[in-house]
């Protein structure tokens, strides 16, 4: 297990790079058009471009830029994101520090839909695969589909418009960047988003977990538990269930984790100051070091959890060995 571990953070290390490698090419080099340009407006001044060529850094090598970037990017303190290099470069606000503010305000939406989806996704998919074809498995399915199917930004545009325009049940759109996430779960900003996102991924987890609980309820062990005279009960939910939910840890580690670098749709729909709205926002003004900021930010969330994914994996079933 050891050997692996340190394997798997190599690999992790090596992904960060090459990340982060094309997010700086796909965002300063590639895109038609002069970046200093774009930053100066209708300025169309030689010598104020000039300055904000050599202010940003565009005005050096192009390896000598990413490494001022990728210096940025050493988990070390001083170095990880550095201010003198990730800064706005629309408004000059440190890429840390804003992070740092907008994150909570993420985890919270996505840690909260986590929970629900898991509430809702979980016994469905376990009801409906011990009731086979019955109208309980029969409305999982449909629920299932309609889950997956349905746009998530449509769904949380109706939900705002039920329950916010037409019955006046749920809180006013928006989150104040300067309110604390508390506040906001308190006065009950996060409901509506929740449930949007949690519809959704709980679709995707009936679906699993129904199909993984159907075969492995069709297992030798699972019949020789219930020649023995085990009860149904202790069948399902002690032996089967342990079974079908292991791929479960999977898809909750990386889904979380992706979410966690920024759930930008939903963001956006709800108008949260989460990390993904952030990095839209400075995508559509053209400024780098916060879309290189929360790209990399994200793309760690997702080397960590694939990480302890693997190793839950192995402490969840006996059979699974790392070497």
């Amino acid at each position: 297990m050891g050997r692996y571990l340190i394997r798997r953070t190599l690999f992790g290390i090596l992904v960060l790079f090459i990340i982060s490698l094309l997010t700086f090419f796909i965002f300063i080099k590639l895109p038609p058009g002069d970046t200093a340009r774009r930053l100066a407006g209708k300025i169309n001044n030689a010598q104020v471009l000039a300055q904000i060529r050599h202010n940003i850094g565009l005005d050096k090598p192009v390896w000598v830029q990413y490494g001022r970037f990728a210096k940025g990017l050493i988990p070390w303190p001083g170095y990880w994101l550095n201010p003198q290099v990730y800064y706005s470069w629309s408004n000059n606000v440190v890429v840390r520090d804003e992070i740092a503010k907008r994150i909570p305000f993420t985890a919270v939406l996505t840690l909260g839909a986590a929970v629900l989806w898991l509430l809702i996704g979980i016994p469905i998919g376990i009801v409906s695969a011990t009731r086979r074809r019955s109208w309980i498995d029969r409305s999982g399915v449909v629920f299932a589909l309609l889950g997956v199917s349905l746009p998530i930004f449509w769904l949380g545009y109706v939900l705002i418009y039920i329950f916010y325009y037409r019955l006046g049940w749920a809180p006013s759109n928006g989150i104040d960047i300067n309110q604390t996430w508390w506040t906001a779960i308190w006065h009950g900003k996060y409901i509506l988003a929740w449930i949007a996102l949690a519809v959704t991924s709980a679709a995707f987890y009936t679906r699993i977990v129904r199909g993984n609980m159907l075969e492995v309820l069709t297992e030798d062990y699972i019949r020789t538990a219930r020649a023995k005279g085990i009860s149904e009960r202790k069948v399902v939910y002690k032996h089967a269930m342990r079974a079908s939910l292991t791929p479960v840890v999977t898809m909750l580690g990386l889904d979380v984790a992706g979410l966690l670098g920024g759930a930008v749709i939903i963001e956006k729909v709800f108008q949260l100051p989460g990390i993904g709205a952030y990095a839209l926002d400075s995508l559509n003004g053209s400024d780098f070091p916060p879309v290189m900021g929360v790209t990399v930010v994200a793309a760690l969330f997702i080397v960590v959890a694939n990480l302890i994914v693997d190793v839950v994996y192995a402490a969840l079933d006996p059979r699974v060995r790392y070497n």
